[in-house]
């Protein structure tokens, strides 16, 4: 520095001073560095003894597994888990996993084993069980939220996450995993890892539309070789799937060849690319492969193999035991299953599901063996289906139309009432052709959501009894003429009971009843029967208790009619009673839990007017059609231009129901002079039949539904609701029914009155006794409140559709007053053609019209006609020679000046 200052033309003194500056400024700059190294070196050792920290916090509670234990984990890819039917006989299995052949690392193509490496793991022969690089990477993608992560897991640690883990995305789940890949590392050779990923991997779907994991099925699957034959397009293909297995297969969940392939052999050109990169294969090679038409290689669509004789059963215990699981396993861990988030469900199905495949549970359910036997082969031998139904979809790659035919298909539960227990069930008719369960889908519920919605719930608010009346009128007259709701018979049939109402399921007579009783948000009892797809804003749609605007599956709707049977307590049903370890400890047991929805009281009545249903209603047929007797009560329901035929019916011991339609809602067409409905309650029959013939006790008891206290069968006045009245007895409609006596008929009121009246519009107005008889009713009257209670806005609806209201007329509440005027003469008296017409008058106190004629030249003239005044002012003439006047009548007999002369000439 002091040579530099030197050649710097100063003085001795300003050198001097020059060169202390320097050196200070020197010494300051260096201690400064000094102290930054020493420093950020200190936060490193603190960062990591932090993280180290931190890392062992998140590993202090993990078990440390032995050489055993992580064998068994990596290399158990299964421990049969068996069902059981209720008598303990073996069902059959579950599948333990995905479906799999295992095979040797020797038996492999050495270009899948390649493109595993080069696709999965590079470092996979240099790492010892970790890439620190890339796990760093991943801490800070998660730190930054970067919107692309990696997860920097080796291939060791992907075998550690699937076959000893979960999938849970958090530092407690990769701490362990990496902790657990070191640990492994120690314990097996690189091989044998290699060897138990390639056997563990998932790889989509095969030709059979099955899941598959393994190389070894993998390579049988896609290209029908063994695994040690595949080439280099077939193996780097085979080893893209796992990124994504489902998005890359070429198969769909039906067995069928994808219409676009493109994505799956896009994934693979990135796979060869990097095997080019890792110098596994050379350019040739690659070019080759690349250019090769992987498509031709793959194998055309097969049929499915179905590895038991109860394929609807052990489909069903393996979705229902994996969600029991899954709240087990949460629940162990202080979880509450219902406030877990997504993640964390997912989590805990993924452990679910792993137990199933590898822990050898022994399920034992509800089902019993010989009735389920019974009811799947009666539900084969019936012959009468139908057609099948043809439809027509847009294929979406394509654009094109295609059409598609199929059958009448058919769902059935059987429950028992006290306990819940299902213990029968028909998914379907042929599980090799369609796997959907029939009887946990969706479907219309049509009127089997009348007593459900609204008949039950309505007695229970005391808003009806079974006798009280209904109005059948419809709700909803279009401009066109159409009107809403259509009742079966295309009918409308007035005033009618409750009870009628239901056995006919009568569609106007409900909506109209539930217009009035919607408010009461009847919505919610069908929450409290097990009903959760009904969303609460469909609670005031008036098509909701025909069964419009919600789907229900038949172990929802079976589930709900076994309330009325089981005295308004709603048993939740269970197919699964007990979930045991292989070496006979309990992980789950079905405890019995039961709600009140109704009394009991309102149980017994629903099923009393459901019994009717059976007797002379909508299901008439089913008692000729059964071999044996018992106290049934049941609803049919039907959906919009016959899509759905439904039928539950309940005796004191079961309930069983069932549905049948066609899975894109064709119409049920008549077949062999046989409606929809005669059908669908020849199935139900069937199958109940074949029920009894194994169970006689159970499916048939001799005990009918036992009335509780508080029932009573009363006299009442239908019109009103009220207890009768002399005049209720006049007008003739005093009638007995069943009632809560709760809701036992009391004094209704003045909905009721006699007198004199006259007719206007349809509408009474009682009149003065000095009222002329000619132009006067009397009788009884009905107040016009009661026509609100039956959702009514004018007499003209009730007069229109009611056959038995007899010579009831509905009360205006109003009385004719005379002004004590006379009546002033008729005027435009006239003869037009064969008809008299005169002015309407304006009086208010005019009760009708006389009619004079004198014949010939005759100048006697008599009355001819009394017209009243809420009729048009008219009448026809016969051809004699004539002449005619017209007087005016008021309210107190009073009669007008008749009006000019009106000549009719022949």
């Amino acid at each position: 520095m002091e040579k530099w200052i030197s050649k710097i033309k100063l003085s001795a003194e300003q050198r001097s001073l020059w060169a202390r500056r320097l050196r200070i400024t020197y010494g300051v700059v260096w201690n400064i560095t000094l102290i930054v190294i020493i420093l950020l070196g200190g936060a490193a050792v603190f960062a990591a003894s932090a993280g180290a920290g931190y890392f062992a916090s998140l590993v202090k509670d993990e078990e440390v597994l032995s050489y055993e234990q992580m064998r068994k984990d990596i290399g158990s890819y299964e421990e049969t888990t068996e069902v059981y039917f209720a008598g303990q006989e073996l069902a059959g299995s579950l599948r333990t996993d995905l479906f799999r052949t295992k095979t040797s690392l020797e038996n492999i193509s050495p270009h899948l084993i390649n493109a595993v490496i080069a696709t999965e793991d590079e470092f996979f022969y240099e790492h010892d069980g970790i890439v620190p690089k890339a796990i760093f990477r991943a801490i800070y993608q998660e730190f930054s939220n970067a919107s692309m992560q990696s997860g920097g897991s080796t291939l060791t640690q992907q075998l550690i996450k699937n076959q000893i883990l979960t999938n849970e995305v958090s530092f407690d789940r990769k701490a362990k995993e990496i902790l657990l890949a070191l640990r492994l590392e120690r314990f097996f050779e690189k091989d044998e890892i290699l060897e138990a990923y390639l056997n563990m991997a998932d790889f989509g779907r095969d030709y059979n539309g099955r899941n598959i994991a393994g190389a070894e099925t993998a390579a049988r699957g896609l290209f029908g070789v063994s695994a040690k034959e595949l080439t280099l397009p077939q193996a780097a293909f085979i080893a893209g799937l796992p990124q994504s297995p489902f998005a890359y297969t070429p198969y769909g969940n039906d067995g069928k060849l994808k219409q676009d392939l493109s994505p799956g052999i896009s994934r693979m050109k990135t796979v060869l690319n990097r095997m080019l990169k890792e110098k596994f294969i050379t350019v040739s090679e690659y070019e080759h492969a690349s250019e090769e038409d992987i498509a031709s290689s793959f194998i055309k669509s097969g049929k499915k193999n179905m590895n038991t004789q109860y394929p609807f059963l052990t489909d069903e215990v393996e979705k229902r035991a994996k969600s029991i699981l899954m709240e087990v396993f949460a629940e162990k861990d202080g979880y509450v299953p219902s406030e877990l988030t997504k993640e964390q469900m997912d989590s805990y199905l993924t452990l679910a599901d792993r137990a199933l495949r590898q822990n050898g549970y022994r399920i034992h359910t509800t089902i019993h063996k010989g009735i389920y036997e019974s009811m799947q082969k009666a539900a084969k031998e019936y012959k009468d289906y139908g057609e099948m139904s043809e439809y027509t979809l847009k294929d979406p790659d394509t654009g094109k139309s295609r059409s598609y035919k199929e059958p009448l298909e058919l769902g059935g539960m059987l429950i028992e009432n006290k306990t819940g227990k299902i213990l029968s069930f028909v998914g379907g008719r042929d599980h090799s052709r369609s796997q959907v369960n029939h009887f946990t889908s969706l479907r219309p519920i049509g009127s089997t959501m009348k007593p459900l919605l609204f008949y039950a719930p309505a007695i229970e608010e005391g808003f009806l009894q079974p006798g009280s009346y209904l109005a059948d009128i419809p709700n909803e007259v279009k401009e066109n003429g159409e009107i809403w709701p259509q009742n079966s018979d295309g009918q409308s049939h007035g005033l009618v009971s409750a009870r009628t109402a239901l056995s006919k399921s009568y569609n106007q007579a409900v909506v109209n009843g539930y217009s009035k009783f919607k408010s009461v948000q009847p919505v919610n009892y069908l929450y409290k029967m097990g009903i959760t797809s009904i969303l609460p804003e469909e609670n005031d749609h008036l098509s909701l208790p025909l069964g419009g605007g919600g789907e229900i599956t038949v172990e929802e709707n079976v589930n709900a009619y076994t309330v009325f049977a089981n005295n308004g307590q709603f048993a939740d049903a269970y197919l699964i009673d007990s979930i045991q370890n292989s070496d006979g400890t309990y992980v789950y047991q079905h405890e019995q839990k039961s709600e009140k929805v109704f009394s009991p009281q309102t149980a017994y009545l629903t099923v009393d007017m459901m019994r009717d249903v059976l007797s002379d209603g909508t299901a008439r047929r089913i008692p000729g059609l059964l071999d044996f007797e018992a106290d049934w009560a049941g609803k049919t329901g039907t959906t919009q231009d016959t899509r759905d035929a439904w039928f539950v019916g309940s005796n004191p011991n079961i309930t069983f129901g069932t549905w049948i339609g066609y899975d894109h809602q064709g119409k049920i067409q008549t077949y062999k002079g046989k409606r929809y409905n005669q059908r669908s309650q020849e199935i139900w029959a069937a199958l109940i039949n074949a029920a009894y013939k194994e169970n006689p006790d159970l499916i048939g008891p001799e005990e009918p539904f036992r009335m509780p206290e508080g029932i009573a069968e009363f006299p009442f006045c239908a019109l009103t609701g009220g207890s009768p009245t002399d005049l209720c007895r006049q007008a003739g409609f005093v009638e007995s029914d069943l009632f809560h006596v709760k809701y036992a008929p009391e004094a209704a009121g003045e909905s009721l009155k006699s007198g004199k009246y006259v007719l206007q519009k349809g509408i009474a107005y009682e009149v003065p006794a000095s009222a002329p008889e000619d132009f006067i009713y009397s009788g009884p009257m009905m107040s016009r409140e009661i026509l609100s209670r039956f959702g009514l806005d004018s007499p003209a609806e009730l007069y229109t559709y009611t056959k038995n209201l007899r010579k009831l007329v509905v009360y205006s509440g109003e009385k004719i007053e005379e002004d004590g005027m006379p009546p002033s003469p008729v005027a435009g008296v006239r003869i037009n053609g064969a008809v008299l017409n005169w002015n309407k008058s304006a009086q208010k106190d005019l009760l009708g019209y006389r009619v004079y004629m004198a014949t010939g030249s005759s100048r006697n003239y008599t009355k001819i006609a009394s017209i009243s005044i809420s009729d048009e002012p008219g009448i026809t003439l016969g051809s004699a020679n004539a002449s005619y006047y017209v007087t005016a009548v008021d309210a107190a007999g009073k009669e007008s000046a008749p009006s000019t002369i009106a000549v009719k000439k022949p």
